[in-house]
């Protein structure tokens, strides 16, 4: 799903000589499709900085996609959409999996569709930048809405989501996560056992969305 803005600024990046690492940028050679999802209060549009980052490295029009859900219902109900969203991505595509790379709230919605909806066996790589893949506190503060209180450290949500394996089967699973968050408390709740969980020395909760050196080493990763 792309945005004028998003292509515009790939252009830029590849025009300037952005180095993105190696992942081929022959669209003939194809890339699994990348399923973002955003975080709390967030939208689609959270993504077009990264966008343009794969872009730039050449993944196409009908690689990219954008999952939008309702951030004060239910996470139940926004990991089914998710999984509905996974398989029109697929059957668009034809592609067998996808990617995910998700951003704050958007790990826990992420984690229900693969560990408690099925979808790990439609997931290739989990990328979760500042995940609430534990909780945080900072959700106390918004408790009158489900999401939050699902959001919450020690809810029934995330015990479910924390109990047994955490990174289940053969998807490839990494994190970012940084002290100086502010948002995700504690800070190393994004770590997931078994994961690649990778220590950035300082980014606040909504720069890693713009960051071209974190989308990067994301990018990177979906390439292994």
């Amino acid at each position: 799903m792309r945005r004028t803005l998003g292509s515009l600024l790939a252009a830029v990046l590849a025009a300037v000589g952005v180095v993105f690492g190696t992942i081929g940028t022959a669209h003939a050679a194809g890339h699994t499709p990348v399923v973002f999802v955003h975080g709390y209060t967030g939208n689609s549009s959270n993504w077009v900085t990264a966008e343009a980052v794969f872009e730039a490295a050449g993944y196409s029009a009908n690689e990219l996609y954008a999952f939008n859900y309702d951030s004060y219902g239910d996470n139940k109900t926004n990991a089914a959409s998710l999984a509905s969203y996974v398989q029109q991505v697929r059957q668009q595509t034809g592609a067998a999996k996808v990617d995910i790379v998700n951003h704050s709230m958007g790990g826990l919605v992420s984690l229900w569709y693969i560990k408690e909806l099925g979808g790990q066996q439609y997931v290739r790589h989990l990328a979760s930048l500042a995940g609430a893949n534990h909780g945080t506190t900072a959700a106390l503060a918004c408790e009158v809405y489900v999401t939050c209180q699902e959001m919450t450290p020690g809810s029934s949500f995330i015990t479910t989501l924390s109990s047994g394996d955490e990174t289940p089967g053969d998807t490839k699973y990494a994190t970012w996560y940084s002290p100086c968050d502010g948002v995700i408390n504690p800070y190393t709740s994004t770590e997931l056992n078994g994961a690649t969980n990778n220590y950035v020395a300082c980014e606040n909760h909504l720069t890693y969305l713009t960051d071209t050196v974190v989308l990067s080493a994301v990018r990177t990763f979906l390439a292994t």
